[in-house]
C-alpha cells in the first residue's frame, strides 16, 4: 500500500512564502512523474507544477517565476516552495505521484493541504 502525505500548509500574509512537502511511503520501486495541483471553492482542480517522466518542469502560467518544484529521490518526496503568495492562490493543495509498486504502475494522490492567503 502507498500512501503520499502532503504538509506545510497553512496561513500566510500576501506577498509571504510557504513550503509544501509530499512524501510518498509503502513498497516503492520507482517514481515517475511528480506533481502539484489545487483546487479553489467552487474551481476545477487546476496542476500548478510537475516533473514530467522525462524529468522536466511545466508550470501554470499564474504561478510562473513564484514557484519552484524540487524532488529529493532519495526520500521519495516532492516540494512545492511558493513565493510572492496571492490571496488568488488559496487553496487546497494536492500532490500526485506516478509509482510502480508490486501491482505495477499507478497514479497515486496525497490528502490534500490547504493554503490560504489573507492579511
Amino acid at each position: 500500500q502507498v500512501q503520499l502525505v502532503e504538509s506545510g500548509g497553512g496561513l500566510v500574509q500576501p506577498g509571504g512564502s510557504i513550503r509544501l512537502s509530499c512524501a510518498a511511503s509503502g513498497t516503492i520501486f520507482s517514481i515517475s512523474t511528480m506533481a502539484w495541483h489545487r483546487q479553489a471553492p467552487g474551481n476545477q482542480r487546476e496542476l500548478v507544477a510537475a516533473f514530467t517522466g522525462g524529468g522536466s518542469t511545466n508550470y501554470a502560467d499564474s504561478v510562473k517565476g513564484r514557484f519552484t518544484i524540487s524532488r529529493d529521490n532519495a526520500k521519495n518526496t516532492v516540494y512545492l516552495q511558493m513565493n510572492s503568495l496571492k490571496p488568488e492562490d488559496t487553496a487546497v493543495y494536492l500532490c500526485s505521484m506516478q509509482i510502480r509498486t508490486t501491482t505495477g504502475w499507478g497514479n497515486y494522490w496525497g490528502q490534500g493541504t490547504q493554503v490560504t492567503v489573507s492579511s
